[in-house]
């Protein structure tokens, strides 16, 4: 199967991975190839892994400040945190899993793809990395992980204060920020803003909820945490089915 990016969305796959976009090629190979064969990605996923997943993910990389630190919890396959590393070389990026065939293969994507020392990999839930390394991140991503209320417990406590959590969501992620406000402030965080990244490149655009830490949230309790293949789902579940639109 071809891993480079469709007609359709060549040129736009082409501004946002810039002069790396022989590296997001690359990482496209390991997922329609390794990545399908492994259960990280869904065979039906394969032919769209651009449109819904590479360049979906790069254009969140305009909300992320140059040299920033970043922590990417539930990384499954690497989304969106390997796609991140691949277009902004200039961030430091830990992705956390909790499944060891999904670390496994983190692991060998960001040797394969030369991605150190840039890019760690953890194995672990969100709350298990808490006082470990790197503390407080600048910026905490997640893709389709869990609702708000949840994920804000999760990913809060790994962020500093003014630090923020990216959530990668869907169509309804107005309002399960409106249902879930009250859950996040009471955590630290602020009130969740909507926000679309790449307007004018895709159709949608990425919908992204940005919660800004106010003040040092509680550590999380151990819970059924997140751990997410490609398509955004928890468990181990494959590609395709039970995720939020372009989210």
């Amino acid at each position: 199967m071809g891993a480079s990016p469709p007609a359709e969305i060549a040129a736009v796959a082409a501004e946002v991975f810039g002069d790396r976009l022989g590296l997001a090629v690359d990482y496209a190979r390991l997922l329609v190839t390794d990545g399908v064969v492994r259960g990280l990605i869904g065979p039906r996923e394969a032919p769209r892994i651009w449109e819904r997943h590479l360049v979906n993910c790069a254009v969140v990389s305009q909300m992320i400040p140059i040299g920033a630190s970043v922590v990417d919890v539930g990384s499954g396959a690497g989304l969106p945190g390997i796609v991140l590393a691949v277009a902004r070389p200039d961030l430091r990026i830990t992705l956390v899993e909790p499944l060891a065939r999904r670390t496994a293969f983190l692991e060998e994507a960001v040797s394969i793809l030369g991605l150190e020392p840039a890019v760690t990999v953890v194995r672990g839930r969100a709350e298990d990395v808490v006082d470990g390394p790197p503390a407080g991140a600048d910026v905490v991503t997640a893709r389709a992980v869990a609702p708000l209320d949840r994920l804000a417990g999760w990913c809060l406590p790994l962020a500093r204060v003014g630090g923020r959590l990216l959530a990668l969501k869907g169509a309804t992620a107005a309002e399960e920020a409106a249902e879930h406000r009250d859950a996040v402030v009471a955590l630290g965080g602020s009130d969740p803003v909507l926000r679309l990244c790449g307007e004018g490149l895709i159709d949608p655009p990425t919908t992204v909820l940005e919660v800004v830490v106010q003040s040092r949230p509680k550590p999380p309790t151990r819970v059924a945490g997140p751990g997410r293949d490609a398509g955004g789902r928890s468990g181990g579940r494959g590609t395709g089915r039970g995720r939020s639109r372009r989210g």
